[in-house]
């Protein structure tokens, strides 16, 4: 593996050990004393102290790439597309309140209504290919949008994507999937419906506890269905991911493999190669692909190579599971092997990318 030292979450003080930096707790969290009632309590660390003043955890990634561009003596970058990308899609995400076969309303999580114009070829999904005027309201849509985020190309509804290690299998024609998504991640279950099985079944063979389990699918009254498979299911146990090949020593400014969308709320990034203790993910640092370390709060340009849409994204997340699939997308061309970045929803869609297909071919370099 490469290490990348000053991607590495960076405070004023910075330290070595060996050849690994490390930040001790009071360089983003200093003691301050405060007051409870009449009595002086105890010093509390920033991080401590929670809400206390305007006390900020130092894992919030906003607040990193503050304190990095501080240590660094240069301006915090812009999160923004690099020259020469392709401009990204406008995005737009809530719930349907009204929907025609020409105008479609949607009230995002803070109150406020989107009115869009569906243009004449727009497609629309909800379990299937479906006409935009037919989706259900109270539907939770993200649309792909065009012209200023004033006309919809393309709508998902309630979609999700369903990607961890397989804890247990029951049933005989509708199959329940217990899957273990990660630390930082709550467990799923899922129902696999007798009419998706066979699709599941040839991608997904070994439907076992140990295996990994990656499909495509939607929430229908609070049940979570899988119906498309994301992926052909790697043939090693989550625990027997293969080794990357010998890194290369020279200066790689960036790398190709497969970008992938995780059902995860913050706009941004997750990647597989952080420090556990970093991430505070315990099952962080695997990946089949030499990628270098880095920290949350880091900024990689990520560029989708089928339509050239690119953008500069931190990362927020650890993407430990999507660490583990060695696979390839074929959306054009054959990728390099190996899942590079899972990016939340609203930023792949944003970069071009169809959510029932699952993958496109990227280039990611440091941002």
């Amino acid at each position: 593996m490469v290490f990348i030292p000053a991607l590495w979450p960076t405070g004023i003080n910075y330290r070595k050990v060996g050849e690994k930096p490390f930040i001790l707790e009071e360089d983003f969290c200093p003691r301050t004393a405060h007051r409870h009632g009449n009595h002086t309590a105890p010093p509390l660390t920033a991080c401590e102290a929670g809400n206390v003043g305007n006390a900020t955890p130092y894992r919030a990634v906003d607040r990193r790439r503050m304190l990095a561009a501080a240590a660094l003596g240069r301006e915090v970058a812009p999160l923004e597309p690099a020259p020469g990308d392709v401009a990204p899609y406008g995005t737009v995400r809530g719930s349907i309140i009204d929907v025609s076969p020409h105008l479609i309303v949607v009230e995002d999580d803070a109150g406020e209504e989107h009115r869009l114009v569906i243009a004449p070829w727009a497609t629309a999904w909800r379990g299937a290919p479906i006409a935009p005027a037919e989706l259900p309201l109270r539907a939770n849509v993200i649309i792909r949008a065009l012209h200023g985020g004033t006309v919809a190309d393309r709508v998902w509804a309630d979609i999700t994507r369903i990607t961890g290690t397989i804890r247990s299998v029951s049933g005989n024609r509708d199959l329940t999937i217990e899957l273990d998504c990660g630390p930082h991640r709550r467990p799923r279950s899922v129902v696999v419906p007798y009419r998706a099985t066979g699709r599941i079944r040839v991608r997904h063979p070994q439907l076992e506890p140990g295996y990994l389990f990656d499909a495509i699918g939607m929430i229908d009254e609070g049940t979570t269905l899988a119906l498309l498979p994301a992926t052909s299911q790697p043939p090693y146990r989550a625990n027997a991911v293969p080794p990357p090949p010998p890194a290369y020593r020279g200066v790689q400014p960036t790398i190709s493999g497969t970008a992938v969308w995780g059902d995860f709320e913050e706009y941004g990034v997750a990647y597989p190669m952080l420090e556990p203790g970093d991430a505070g993910c315990e099952d962080a640092g695997v990946s089949c692909t030499g990628l270098p370390y880095l920290s949350l709060g880091s900024v990689l340009h990520v560029l989708n190579e089928c339509d050239r849409r690119g953008n500069r994204l931190p990362i927020v997340a650890c993407g430990c599971v999507a660490g583990r699939f060695c696979d390839r997308c074929l959306e054009c061309g054959t990728s390099e092997r190996g899942r590079i970045v899972e990016l939340s929803t609203t930023a792949y869609v944003e970069l071009g990318g169809e959510l029932t297909k699952g993958c496109f071919n990227v280039r990611v370099g440091l941002g």
